[in-house]
């Protein structure tokens, strides 16, 4: 029996595997899985990891933000996010903006050759239902260098799954940090006032200019039955389209989850007595208490509890007091009076509490 070589002549050598936009499968949500009163001055992350809502102006929509169960049949998801209306606004004024967003470091970015001939084209595919039908807005934009480029879509199909794949066109204009800080964002509109829709749609990269960052968004947030719904989000090196955009980047819950992890954590103990941190007492009155982060985290994290945790020295029990300022990006640590004697073993662990959490948040 003869054996045919075969070759790699059709291979995409250049093919990220790894996901650029991550939880793009709307699996991991740490914070929670479902707020309500999303809206009205709640810029942020809410529910589902690395999804950003942002807003602007004083509109007064206000949308349930979950992750839920809704998802296009037979394509392998589990997950998606949904934001459903639950206050309308029907007459935004100009000034108003509603989207959701993923942002990113500028060193996972570089592979864009961004501000150079050599500048890639990017392709975001992605899969959408609405109750709210007509033309949305997809964006790039550059925080470096203040450039921003827009491309539409269409719903066709009232509450229907439907495939979306958006050609973006590469800018050989300003290059992005390779730093840890917000480079560049992929935002879904949502709705838009008339400072975003007032001039022409910028389908080439261009330096910001408002009035043409949105130009015939619908407005989802126009009544209470209108709903919005998102899964299988990815990021392309390159164009493609409906045939040839590389297959969704699952990957299992726990790289997903770790990659998370790097931006924003939720640390709850183990049972409602569950430990968080250990340590000892220096000296007559001083404990010394570190705990470690569970990945290293995208910068120094600001650190916070949900419920009550105490720290333990000797047979001695006090209140942990939760470090606010000193961390770093691996561990974090904390020094207050146990009144013990010197070398005494320390504990920190949650007060008969199942929902306390230790959190540390970096987000961009």
């Amino acid at each position: 029996m003869s054996i045919t070589k075969v070759t790699d002549a059709g291979l995409d050598r250049n093919r990220i595997v790894t996901p650029l936009i991550i939880n793009g499968d709307m699996s991991v949500a740490q914070r929670s899985t479902s707020v309500t009163g999303v809206g009205d001055g709640d810029t942020g992350y809410h529910t589902l990891d690395r999804w950003r809502f942002s807003e602007g102006g004083d509109n007064s929509t206000v949308f349930t933000m979950s992750q839920d169960t809704n998802v296009p049949t037979g394509q392998g998801f589990a997950k998606s996010l949904k934001m459903d209306v639950t206050t309308a606004d029907g007459a935004p004024v100009s000034s108003d903006s509603m989207f959701l967003q993923q942002r990113f470091e500028g060193q996972n970015l570089q592979l864009l050759k961004k501000g150079t001939s050599s500048a890639e084209k990017i392709t975001v595919a992605f899969w959408v239902s609405s109750s709210k039908t007509g033309t949305y807005i997809l964006e790039l934009q550059d925080s470096d260098n203040t450039r921003n480029c827009s491309q539409s879509y269409t719903i066709s199909s009232a509450d229907t799954w439907e495939k979306k794949v958006v050609v973006f066109p590469a800018d050989t204009t300003g290059a992005i940090d390779n730093d840890n800080a917000n480079s560049f964002e992929v935002n879904w509109w949502l709705l838009a006032g008339t400072d975003f829709t007032s001039g022409t749609l910028a389908t080439s990269f261009a330096s910001r200019t408002n009035a043409n960052r949105a130009v015939g968004q619908v407005n989802v947030g126009d009544n209470t039955s209108n709903n919005f719904y998102m899964t299988g989000c990815q990021m392309e090196i390159g164009e493609f389209d409906t045939n040839t955009i590389p297959s969704f980047p699952f990957e299992s819950f726990e790289n997903n989850l770790r990659k998370c992890q790097r931006y924003f954590y939720r640390r709850e103990g183990e049972n409602s007595y569950g430990p968080g941190a250990q340590g000892m007492q220096i000296g007559s009155s001083n404990t010394m208490i570190q705990g470690y982060h569970p990945v290293k985290m995208r910068s120094a994290p600001s650190m916070s509890v949900d419920g009550t945790w105490n720290m333990e020295v000797g047979t001695t029990a006090v209140t942990w007091n939760c470090p606010s300022t000193r961390t770093s990006t691996t561990a974090y640590s904390s020094e207050q009076s146990a009144g013990n004697s010197d070398g005494s073993a320390a504990i920190v662990y949650a007060n008969n509490d199942t929902d306390a959490a230790i959190i540390g948040d970096a987000e961009l």
